[in-house]
């Protein structure tokens, strides 16, 4: 624990926040609220907002209840094993879960009840729990990635300070694919001007190809509310010469189309340059049935 942060414990009323979206998985799970990784372009600051607060980074909520809910809502006849997404508002791993250690509980809940998960992360401490991971795997399932977005460590000490190194995440990705688990690479948000580079790119996904990851996801920066305003804040300060090239493309449209053309051709090129698959969703784990649950 850090001197930097304000750790506070809460109760959830539930474990689990049921959303209905595009995605191939309909349920969240977020262990603590607010995350000390402090990346600049984070987009769920807005969730203070419902505990009054406005100090995401800072102010450390953890959810002391959130294993025995969670075991409520896995041990329900009504329970159907849909796969749950761990890290879609804060990161599971984040440096107050060295101290903390709810993840090997979560871990364990979902492999007693054969509950498939993925898992994203900036951290190497996911590896702790390499051996529950390579269970959950066998029993139903886990899909797991780490988001590197620059392989210039300097750039991303900036982007995101409290992050786990990327020499530390690229041996992550490295350690998880070596021991059989599913792991992609998160190339998002990639940052105009900033990270989406000719050459990052190309670097990334040269480096994806050596660790022979399974997937690659690449999404650009999206700006809304909070984000937008603080993130063109410490663009001004930061990087002054990047403000107004970037300020004109979030705020004309046609713009931006033409921006997305020109760089997701290149990602094509880079995909297949380097046999590095965007199909993500070919390896997210399925729910796990009542007759393959005999087999176990």
């Amino acid at each position: 624990m850090s001197d930097k942060f304000s750790y506070q414990t809460m109760t959830c009323k539930s474990a689990l926040n049921k959303i209905n979206s595009f995605l191939p998985y309909h349920y969240d799970l977020n262990i603590y609220r607010g995350c000390e990784h402090h990346c600049v372009y984070c987009f769920a600051k807005y969730s203070h907002r419902y505990l009054e607060d406005n100090n995401f980074f800072d102010h450390i909520y953890i959810k002391e209840n959130i294993v025995e809910e969670l075991e409520k809502k896995l041990s329900s006849k009504n329970w159907k094993r849909d796969v749950i997404n761990l890290g879609g508002i804060t990161d599971s791993y984040q440096p107050i879960e060295k101290d903390r250690k709810l993840m090997p509980k979560i871990l364990k809940l979902l492999i007693k009840y054969k509950t498939p998960a993925i898992i994203s992360t900036k951290s190497s401490l996911i590896l702790r729990d390499i051996e529950l991971l390579k269970k959950l795997s066998e029993v139903a399932g886990v899909q797991i990635a780490c988001t590197i977005t620059t392989l210039d460590q300097n750039l991303a000490t900036i982007l995101e300070p409290n992050a786990s190194s990327i020499k530390m995440r690229i041996k992550t990705i490295q350690t998880l694919k070596s021991s059989g688990l599913t792991v992609g690479w998160h190339l998002m948000p990639m940052i105009p001007y900033i990270t989406a580079t000719r050459n990052n790119l190309k670097n990334i996904f040269e480096m994806a190809s050596k660790c022979q990851i399974d997937y690659i996801i690449t999404g650009l920066l999206n700006l809304r509310g909070t984000t937008r305003t603080d993130f063109f804040r410490f663009i001004k300060t930061t990087f002054p010469e990047k403000y107004q090239p970037l300020w004109d493309l979030y705020h004309q449209k046609d713009k931006m189309k033409e921006y997305k053309r020109q760089l997701f051709q290149l990602l094509n090129i880079l995909e297949k340059e380097y046999h590095v698959s965007r199909n993500y969703q070919k390896y997210v784990p399925k729910r796990v049935e009542q007759k393959q649950l005999e087999l176990f």
